[in-house]
């Protein structure tokens, strides 16, 4: 079978993890996460694992929710044999769309998880809408 590849693409990815944006050697902070929906409401889940919950915050701004996690440094001055967990300060955005109710979004922290539950908003909701005709009677459309 043949295979195509980008030899720089793979390049760039090795050289992303190594480096950070101004040179010095860094750990990549990443913050996997999950998303689906359930029902009327979405979930998210991200892996904040070793985090304290005291050094999570959480802010929403119109429709963009942002997490910012703090992994602190190890304290001890032992010989490092590996470092692959990010330390440090971290966070990532989510833009959400205008049919969830950023109002009542629901955060909970359990066992390295952050989840949010986020409703969908009322006026985003599937709604049954009347329909008169000339001969005075009306018919339900769902929408």
């Amino acid at each position: 079978m043949l295979m195509r590849t980008d030899p720089f693409r793979e390049l760039d990815r090795l050289t992303r993890q190594m480096f950070n944006g101004n040179g010095s050697l860094a750990h990549p902070a990443a913050m996997p996460m999950d998303a689906w929906r359930e029902g009327d409401r979405f979930v998210v889940e991200f892996d904040l694992p070793g985090v304290d919950p005291g050094a999570i915050d959480l802010d929403v701004e119109r429709n963009v929710v942002t997490v910012k996690a703090e992994r602190p440094a190890r304290e001890d001055a032992g010989e490092m044999i590996a470092a692959e967990r990010a330390r440090g300060t971290f966070s990532r955005q989510l833009v959400l769309g205008d049919n969830l109710d950023t109002e009542h979004i629901e955060a909970g922290y359990d066992a390295g998880v952050l989840t949010l539950r986020i409703p969908v908003a009322e006026q985003a909701k599937p709604r049954k809408i009347q329909i008169s005709s000339g001969q005075g009677g009306a018919q339900a459309i769902n929408t």
